[in-house]
């Protein structure tokens, strides 16, 4: 342990560090203040007298103790045995005194150890979270609150709360030395209190910052930190199940189906004077589940629930990355979401946002009054697209926040993976910037070599210590490697969000189906680098904000084509080769784009019209869990062959899907698909197409489906292929294919 009580000499009222104490500005209070050989000393401004009480003494039993700085310090001389004890201050004024009794913070001992300090300097300490911010324990026996935060270049630190009135003067905090760690136990304080620390800059200035380790905030606007209960959520047997099994299963070869959503806005419900507002952590832990696993999804997605002042940044600007957002609920609340997913089978992915922070006064920005968590030089601290603060992934503590940050939300949270928010902003120091904008690396480049290294840590820690996890980049260029692993010379990625395919698909899905001739190779091109990456296949909410239009609405034609377009699509996806997800609202075919600041249009349901699309993903997504061919050799291009993509003039694709014995397997019982795109609004009688076995098929998806909404046109459930060559392939069979619709054909066995 760090001792920060050295024996001291009695000091009188010039001693200058009297006069730092009272400045606010001693580095080590515990030097002057607490016990030090047989006198207590205490700093109280504005007491009109103190009293020390030895330990079990009553207030009867208290000692005057004696002012010896009019601003408010006092001390007293006490047996040599002296070790608990409590003091009592007055307030007030004469006749009308109030008396407050508490234990002294300044003679406990420090909550960090040497080593605690060292791998924070090192930037390896990947349980940061148990030693920084506020931790209700008892130590020395006493109940208390321990307070600790890094802020290396502060002239002094101190803790202002409900318990003090916001004085700082009360509970200066002491300095562990180099590592810039500034720490104080307070006895008495309780969970629930709120607080924030009182940071006094190297040029003098008076910071109040929130915690960057917080664990609970206030509701925004509310800024201020709050001292949360330890863990009190029984996490159910169900969750350790799930948790072991995800451990032991590989991913790639798993179906992975996406619910990407903003909790604040997927349904409202009304509050007890009726208005409508969002549902809450436990609201939602008693719908949500339902929802998602009768739609069939594997994961929700929630887009980034740490603490952000701003709503309407969606949680992408986030100001406590070790808070979940109380806009609903608090931290036990959100387990006891997460733990309610994980009873119904659903996994629970997480957006993380470590690319770039606000620049809000109270929360990391200049937070000891220097660039600190971010780079000095605004050509690499500054990011020109969203207005934020880059943080410096070259210093060691800050690249420790973000790596223990990772791993808190998989290891408290019980999450079950992370989707990284703009990898491509981080990998690129001329990243939006113009020529003269940037600073090249070491090497000349464009690189950040810095942050290179940090997500390659980030992604070997997550997987050395949760197994099984799921690390998902969004990253937008072609920088190699994204989802290999490190030891190949990757980023160490599990998947990547393939944008090139989310581009390229809605481009041509836009298009009036009379020039899609003209563009096919907008859907097939991305089958040329499919397997370059892990890829997951994103629809997300990027694609249906800031005037770009629902999904339906990006689809040409009438309301029927609209309709017909949007499945088909839905079908084209779950089929293509990559991992699904779709945002919240999309399988509603809602004509508005999305919005956070009210809840999706659930009555559209009553429609039978979006009644069938959400019914079509419905299916999409059962057909998909139980059809290995769509996912056991997802990864690789053994999984895929193309029947015909050069059927141009019908706007007519087909390609198979193989299970794991690849091609080579499927006369021995392999899994296969078959895929078949109609993307004209002309149905065709009699189409024939290739496919690898002769005997019956049975139609497992029709998008056109009359349940679905569409026209009912179709093969009757089921299709007999001949030993007819074509294609390529060993047999074939003569299809009807429905305008504007995808079928999905299997073997029967």
């Amino acid at each position: 342990m760090v001792d920060a009580r050295p024996a001291t000499r009695a000091m009188k009222p010039s001693d200058p560090e009297i006069e730092l104490i009272v400045a606010g500005e001693h580095g080590d209070p515990h030097r002057v203040l607490g016990l030090h050989d047989g006198v207590v000393r205490a700093y109280r401004p504005d007491a009109l007298a103190m009293r020390f009480i030895p330990s079990g003494g009553s207030p009867a039993e208290a000692r005057e103790m004696t002012r010896i700085h009019p601003a408010g310090v006092f001390e007293v001389a006490v047996p040599p045995e002296t070790d608990h004890y409590q003091l009592a201050a007055d307030y007030g004024r004469p006749g009308f005194v109030t008396t407050f009794v508490f234990d002294d913070p300044y003679r406990a001992w420090p909550t960090l150890g040497e080593l605690d300090l060292h791998l924070i300097g090192e930037g390896r300490h990947h349980r940061l979270w148990t030693v920084l911010g506020a931790h209700p324990r008892v130590h020395q026996g006493v109940a208390g609150v321990s307070f600790a935060v890094w802020a290396p270049n502060a002239r002094a630190a101190r803790v202002v709360g409900d318990w003090n009135f916001w004085d700082g003067r009360v509970h200066q905090m002491r300095s562990l030395g180099s590592s810039g760690v500034w720490e104080l136990f307070i006895p008495g304080v309780e969970p629930g209190a709120r607080y924030k620390y009182e940071l006094v800059t190297p040029d003098r200035h008076l910071s109040l910052k929130a915690d960057p380790l917080a664990f609970a905030t206030e509701v925004p606007p509310g800024t201020a930190s709050i001292i949360a209960a330890p863990p009190g959520h029984a996490w159910s047997e169900a969750d350790e199940r799930w948790r072991a099994e995800r451990a032991a299963a590989r991913a790639h070869e798993r179906p992975l189906s996406v619910y990407e959503m903003h909790l604040g806005s997927w349904r409202w419900g009304q509050d007890a004077q009726g208005h409508w507002r969002p549902l809450t952590y436990r609201e939602l832990a008693d719908r949500l589940p339902d929802y998602v696993a009768d739609m069939g999804f594997t994961h929700v997605e929630f887009m980034p629930v740490a603490e952000h002042p701003y709503g309407g940044s969606w949680g992408y600007q986030v100001s406590a990355y070790y808070a979940p957002t109380a806009r609903y609920g608090s931290p036990d609340d959100f387990r006891a979401l997460v733990d309610a997913l994980h009873q119904r089978g659903i996994g629970v992915i997480v957006d993380w946002v470590p690319a770039h922070f606000p620049r809000d006064e109270f929360a990391l920005a200049r937070f000891d009054g220097t660039a600190l968590y971010e780079h000095e030089d605004p050509r690499k601290g500054s990011h020109p697209d969203w207005g934020t603060l880059v943080f410096n992934f070259g210093r060691n503590e800050v690249r420790n926040f973000l790596v223990a940050n990772a791993l808190f939300w998989l290891q408290e949270y019980h999450i079950d993976g992370l989707r990284v928010d703009a990898v491509a902003s981080m990998l690129y120091l001329d990243y939006s910037r113009n020529p003269g904008e940037w600073i090249p690396n070491v090497f000349g480049g464009r690189e950040n070599l810095e942050a290179v290294s940090f997500l390659k840590e980030t992604n070997e820690s997550v997987y050395a210590e949760h197994p099984g996890a799921l690390m998902i980049a969004e990253e937008s260029t072609a920088w190699p490697a994204v989802s290999r692993p490190t030891y190949l010379g990757g980023l160490g990625f599990g998947f990547k969000w393939n944008m090139g395919w989310m581009h390229d698909t809605l481009q041509y899905f836009s298009r009036d189906p009379l020039f899609r001739r003209y563009h096919q190779n907008e859907l097939t091109f991305g089958l040329i680098y499919a397997w370059t990456e892990n890829f997951v296949l994103p629809l997300s909410h990027d694609e249906v904000v800031h005037g770009k239009g629902s999904l339906m609405t990006k689809m040409p034609g009438d309301r029927w084509q609209q309709l017909a377009g949007l499945r088909a699509l839905f079908g084209w996806m779950w089929a293509h080769p990559g991992k699904q997800l779709i945002f919240m609202g999309c399988e509603l075919a809602d004509d508005h784009e999305w919005s956070h600041e009210h809840s999706l249009n659930w009555d559209l349901l009553h429609n039978p019209e979006h009644a069938g699309v959400r019914a079509a993903v419905q299916a999409l997504n059962r057909v998909y869990r139980s059809s290995p061919a769509l996912w056991e050799r997802d990864t690789t291009g053994e999984g895929f062959r193309w029947i015909d993509a050069s059927d141009t003039d019908n706007s007519v694709l087909s390609f198979l899907r193989f299970g794991a014995g690849g091609e080579a397997g499927v006369e021995t019982g392999t899994p296969v698909l078959a895929c078949i795109a109609n993307l004209t609004p002309v149905p065709h009688e009699g189409y024939r197409v290739g496919l690898p076995l002769a005997g019956p098929w049975r139609e497992v998806v029709n998008t056109d489906a009359a349940f679905f909404g569409g026209s009912g046109m179709g093969n009757e459930g089921e299709v007999a292929a001949t030993a007819t060559p074509w294609h390529g392939l060993s047999a074939s069979a003569e299809l009807t294919l429905p305008p504007l619709a995808v079928i999905w054909l299997e073997p029967v066995r």
